[in-house]
Protein backbone atom coordinates (compact mmCIF):
# COMPACT_ATOMS: atom_id res chain seq x y z
CA UNK A 1 0.00 0.00 0.00
CA UNK A 2 1.15 3.74 -0.50
CA UNK A 3 0.25 4.73 2.71
CA UNK A 4 1.95 1.82 4.42
CA UNK A 5 5.61 2.20 5.68
CA UNK A 6 8.14 0.07 5.72
CA UNK A 7 10.01 -0.39 9.02
CA UNK A 8 13.21 -2.95 7.90
CA UNK A 9 15.73 -1.28 10.96
CA UNK A 10 17.10 -5.09 11.18
CA UNK A 11 18.57 -4.58 8.13
CA UNK A 12 20.62 -1.60 9.15
CA UNK A 13 21.56 -3.82 12.56
CA UNK A 14 22.36 -6.84 10.37
CA UNK A 15 24.88 -4.88 7.95
CA UNK A 16 26.58 -3.48 11.49
CA UNK A 17 26.88 -7.04 12.50
CA UNK A 18 28.58 -7.87 9.17
CA UNK A 19 31.03 -4.96 9.45
CA UNK A 20 32.03 -6.76 12.78
CA UNK A 21 32.31 -9.45 11.69
CA UNK A 22 34.37 -8.37 8.27
CA UNK A 23 36.67 -6.66 10.90
CA UNK A 24 37.68 -9.36 12.55
CA UNK A 25 37.64 -11.89 9.59
CA UNK A 26 41.30 -13.64 9.19
CA UNK A 27 43.43 -12.32 6.74
CA UNK A 28 47.12 -12.61 5.61
CA UNK A 29 49.43 -11.24 8.35
CA UNK A 30 50.75 -8.74 5.57
CA UNK A 31 47.27 -7.19 4.66
CA UNK A 32 46.34 -6.96 8.09
CA UNK A 33 47.78 -3.23 7.92
CA UNK A 34 45.50 -2.39 5.50
CA UNK A 35 42.17 -3.91 6.78
CA UNK A 36 39.22 -1.55 5.96
CA UNK A 37 37.33 0.75 8.57
CA UNK A 38 34.14 -1.70 7.90
CA UNK A 39 32.16 -0.66 10.71
CA UNK A 40 32.95 3.01 10.67
CA UNK A 41 32.46 2.19 6.60
CA UNK A 42 28.63 1.17 7.20
CA UNK A 43 28.20 3.54 10.03
CA UNK A 44 28.89 6.24 7.96
CA UNK A 45 26.70 5.10 4.94
CA UNK A 46 23.40 4.81 7.85
CA UNK A 47 24.30 7.71 9.18
CA UNK A 48 23.75 9.38 5.66
CA UNK A 49 20.74 7.51 4.28
CA UNK A 50 19.21 7.38 7.55
CA UNK A 51 20.09 9.96 9.87
CA UNK A 52 16.59 10.03 11.73
CA UNK A 53 17.48 6.60 12.62
CA UNK A 54 21.11 5.68 13.16
CA UNK A 55 23.32 8.18 15.39
CA UNK A 56 25.82 8.80 18.10
CA UNK A 57 23.46 6.24 20.30
CA UNK A 58 23.79 3.58 17.37
CA UNK A 59 27.67 4.15 16.67
CA UNK A 60 28.13 4.13 20.38
CA UNK A 61 27.13 0.93 20.75
CA UNK A 62 28.72 -0.13 17.64
CA UNK A 63 32.04 1.42 19.52
CA UNK A 64 31.19 -0.80 22.35
CA UNK A 65 30.93 -4.50 20.47
CA UNK A 66 34.02 -3.28 18.60
CA UNK A 67 35.65 -2.43 22.06
CA UNK A 68 34.71 -6.49 23.13
CA UNK A 69 35.51 -7.50 20.41
CA UNK A 70 39.12 -6.63 20.18
CA UNK A 71 39.90 -6.57 23.40
CA UNK A 72 40.91 -3.23 23.93
CA UNK A 73 40.32 -0.32 26.34
CA UNK A 74 36.50 -0.12 26.91
CA UNK A 75 35.16 3.26 25.21
CA UNK A 76 37.90 3.71 22.97
CA UNK A 77 36.07 2.72 19.52
CA UNK A 78 32.78 3.58 21.29
CA UNK A 79 34.34 7.53 21.15
CA UNK A 80 36.08 7.02 17.93
CA UNK A 81 32.91 5.95 16.43
CA UNK A 82 30.41 8.84 18.34
CA UNK A 83 32.82 11.40 17.11
CA UNK A 84 32.78 10.54 13.50
CA UNK A 85 28.71 9.80 13.76
CA UNK A 86 28.40 13.47 14.98
CA UNK A 87 30.83 14.65 12.10
CA UNK A 88 28.80 13.02 9.43
CA UNK A 89 25.38 14.26 10.91
CA UNK A 90 26.97 17.35 10.96
CA UNK A 91 27.26 17.60 7.41
CA UNK A 92 24.99 14.98 6.45
CA UNK A 93 22.75 17.32 3.61
CA UNK A 94 25.85 18.45 2.33
CA UNK A 95 27.95 15.10 1.87
CA UNK A 96 24.14 13.63 0.23
CA UNK A 97 24.72 16.30 -2.22
CA UNK A 98 27.93 15.17 -3.86
CA UNK A 99 28.78 13.11 -6.09
CA UNK A 100 30.22 9.28 -4.44
CA UNK A 101 34.23 10.24 -5.29
CA UNK A 102 33.74 13.71 -3.42
CA UNK A 103 32.36 11.96 -0.43
CA UNK A 104 35.27 9.91 -0.40
CA UNK A 105 37.75 12.32 0.07
CA UNK A 106 35.54 13.95 2.60
CA UNK A 107 35.48 10.75 4.05
CA UNK A 108 39.55 10.76 4.26
CA UNK A 109 39.42 13.46 6.58
CA UNK A 110 36.92 12.24 8.78
CA UNK A 111 38.26 8.79 9.10
CA UNK A 112 41.26 10.35 8.89
CA UNK A 113 40.21 12.30 12.67
CA UNK A 114 39.12 9.29 14.05
CA UNK A 115 41.96 7.77 13.00
CA UNK A 116 44.10 9.62 14.67
CA UNK A 117 41.70 10.04 17.59
CA UNK A 118 42.44 6.40 17.99
CA UNK A 119 46.31 7.29 17.89
CA UNK A 120 45.85 9.49 20.64
CA UNK A 121 43.77 7.54 22.99
CA UNK A 122 46.04 4.37 22.07
CA UNK A 123 48.86 6.78 23.41
CA UNK A 124 47.64 7.88 26.81
CA UNK A 125 46.97 3.78 27.08
CA UNK A 126 50.58 3.30 26.07
CA UNK A 127 50.15 1.33 22.89
CA UNK A 128 51.54 3.62 20.33
CA UNK A 129 52.48 2.16 17.05
CA UNK A 130 56.01 3.39 15.97
CA UNK A 131 55.06 4.67 12.60
CA UNK A 132 52.38 7.30 10.67
CA UNK A 133 51.13 3.48 8.86
CA UNK A 134 47.79 3.76 10.78
CA UNK A 135 46.52 5.80 8.94
CA UNK A 136 46.74 3.20 5.96
CA UNK A 137 43.11 1.74 6.83
CA UNK A 138 41.40 4.93 6.51
CA UNK A 139 43.02 5.63 2.93
CA UNK A 140 42.01 1.83 2.07
CA UNK A 141 38.49 2.84 3.46
CA UNK A 142 38.08 5.68 1.14
CA UNK A 143 39.00 3.84 -1.74
CA UNK A 144 36.48 0.72 -1.58
CA UNK A 145 33.67 3.38 -0.63
CA UNK A 146 32.30 3.85 -3.62
CA UNK A 147 31.68 0.26 -4.00
CA UNK A 148 30.17 0.00 0.13
CA UNK A 149 28.33 2.78 -1.37
CA UNK A 150 26.24 1.04 -4.21
CA UNK A 151 26.09 -1.93 -2.46
CA UNK A 152 24.22 -0.75 0.72
CA UNK A 153 22.45 1.68 -1.62
CA UNK A 154 21.03 -1.70 -3.80
CA UNK A 155 20.29 -2.85 -0.30
CA UNK A 156 18.39 0.03 0.80
CA UNK A 157 16.58 0.49 -2.36
CA UNK A 158 15.49 -3.82 -2.18
CA UNK A 159 14.55 -3.98 1.18
CA UNK A 160 12.82 -0.62 1.57
CA UNK A 161 15.01 0.93 4.27
CA UNK A 162 13.73 4.29 5.35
Amino acid sequence: MAGEKAHNGWVVWLSLLLALLLSVAPMPKSLELVRPLWPALVLVFWCLQTPHKVGMSTAWLLGIAEDVLYGQLLGQSALCLTVLAFLVLLLHQRLRMFPVWQQALVLLMLLGIMQLLQLWLNALVGNRPPTLLFLLPAAVSVLIWPWVYGVLSAIKRRFAVN
